[in-house]
């Protein structure tokens, strides 16, 4: 049951990366037609949210019960997780990152529902949808990262 989790947050991540360049398009091209708001681009929008959230769940299952969780791993006594890169990245700096993103694209989710022009809507969701992106390509453990790399798709 471990390794599946872990290859379905692995795979979760190219659906999400997609869903979201496809989101910053939507927005980008309705900021810069300013055009009306259509109900497609918040069901986009919806869509990149929702899985998120699903890989959210599935990632703080991981950090806290996983193979390398926080409750099922003991590091050597005297050793910080600070100065350890593996248990660091794992444990604090992609949670937080993702966590930051996932809240980034539920704020640019939430723009469809505010009474605001089309325009505002778009361009907000863009810059939202946009930094997120940056935070989520930072946090994935690449395989190109050493020490830290995961394979581009799961079970390769």
């Amino acid at each position: 049951m471990q390794t599946g989790l872990v290859h379905l947050h692995n795979l979760l991540r190219w659906i999400i990366l997609i869903l979201l360049l496809v989101s910053i398009y939507k927005a980008y091209t309705g900021w810069k037609s300013a055009g009306e708001f259509k109900a497609g681009d918040k069901k986009i929008w919806l869509f990149t949210m929702i899985a998120s959230h699903i890989t959210l769940l599935l990632g703080l299952y991981q950090v806290a019960l996983g193979r390398y969780g926080i409750f099922t791993t003991t590091l050597p006594e005297g050793t910080s997780f600070m100065k350890d890169k593996f248990y660091r990245f794992y444990w604090l700096e992609h949670p937080l990152l993702m966590i930051i993103a996932i809240t980034l694209i539920t704020i640019g989710h939430a723009t469809a529902k505010k009474n605001i022009s089309a325009e505002q809507k778009y361009k907000k969701a863009f810059f939202l949808f946009l930094i997120a992106l940056i935070a989520i390509l930072a946090a994935v453990p690449w395989p190109f990262r050493e020490l830290i790399g995961r394979p581009l798709l799961p079970g390769m």
